[in-house]
């Protein structure tokens, strides 16, 4: 209970500090900087609709005028983030008895990025609401009945994760180094709501796209997506990796009779291309390796970001 309410009071005064200084940014004449949405999906990546099964990610971010890199002060640059996914069991209509069960989550977000020191951080706080209220329940049997693929089950809706809103926070640092025509970037993460975890890893880019953006971690996948670009055309190819220790999860109850596994590891691939219209397309893949010890084997999931320019 206690980690609850300080968690809720976090986030509540994270937000309730935001609008205030979002008001103020509007006062003084700042300006909307970006929008980035990035798809996930495992019919991208290994097509067997299972468990993270799919998500959806958008970003708007409001500052002073972008310098190439992100202000130095907290709460300068506002981003305003959602977040909606589906996790599932690995057979929709018949489950096996030891699964994880199924999860309609959509998030509502508030983050600031800053710079320090050449260190980049992010800090944000989340309302994560679940449960059938989010409807997503249906919303994928509505997609599976157009697009084909099984429908969800009664036991599986019967036994998916209760309503809540549950209120997360998450904070990372990183920083880039220049190496050529490469670019490393290790970063640090720790999360604390729906999910107790500390993270470690790092993205090396091949290329100048991305270089002097502001680019937002996807939680599901670890890819970072375009959100206040820097116009060039061109490619760039990426590479990271990174290991979590989780402490809790939300998203995997006691009730569930499965096992929380308490180490989680994320490798992705990705490729970025940009015309000089200023189209742009981006594809990933990552492998997620198992969050619980009967899940029998990880992952690959796709992910997919584009901008069309006519």
């Amino acid at each position: 209970m206690t980690r609850s309410f300080a968690i809720a009071l976090g986030a509540f005064l994270a937000l309730t500090m935001g609008l205030s200084t979002v008001a103020s940014a509007q006062s003084e004449g700042r300006q909307r900087l970006g929008y980035g949405l990035l798809f996930t999906n495992d019919v991208l990546g290994d097509t067997d609709d299972r468990w993270r099964t799919g998500s959806i990610t958008s970003s708007r971010v409001w500052g002073p005028a972008w310098q190439g890199h992100a202000p130095e002060r907290i709460g300068q640059l506002l981003e305003f983030r959602f977040h909606g996914e589906v996790i599932a069991p690995e057979n929709l209509s018949r489950p096996a008895p030891l699964d994880r069960p199924y999860v309609g989550a959509l998030g509502f977000g508030l983050h600031t990025h800053f710079q320090k020191a050449q260190v980049d951080y992010a800090l944000g706080a989340d309302l994560i609401v679940t449960g059938p209220q989010t409807q997503l329940d249906d919303f994928q049997d509505f997609l599976h009945g157009f697009l084909g693929g099984r429908d969800v089950g009664r036991r599986v809706r019967r036994n998916q994760i209760d309503d809540g809103i549950r209120p997360s926070g998450v904070f990372e640092a990183s920083r880039e180094f220049e190496l050529g025509f490469a670019r490393l970037r290790p970063f640090a993460e720790a999360r604390l709501g729906v999910e107790d975890l500390i993270r470690a890893g790092a993205d090396i880019t091949f290329g100048d796209i991305g270089r002097g953006e502001l680019q937002v971690r996807d939680a599901v996948t670890g890819h970072r997506y375009r959100v206040v670009r820097a116009e060039q055309a061109g490619t760039a190819f990426l590479l990271g990796a990174d290991i979590a220790y989780v402490d809790d999860s939300d998203y995997l109850p006691a009730r569930s009779g499965v096992t929380l596994t308490e180490d989680r590891t994320r490798v992705r691939a990705g490729l970025h291309w940009e015309n000089r219209n200023g189209a742009a397309l981006f594809y990933g893949l990552t492998w997620l390796s198992e969050e619980f010890d009967e899940q029998r084997e990880g992952q690959f999931l796709g992910a997919v970001q584009f901008r069309l320019r006519f």
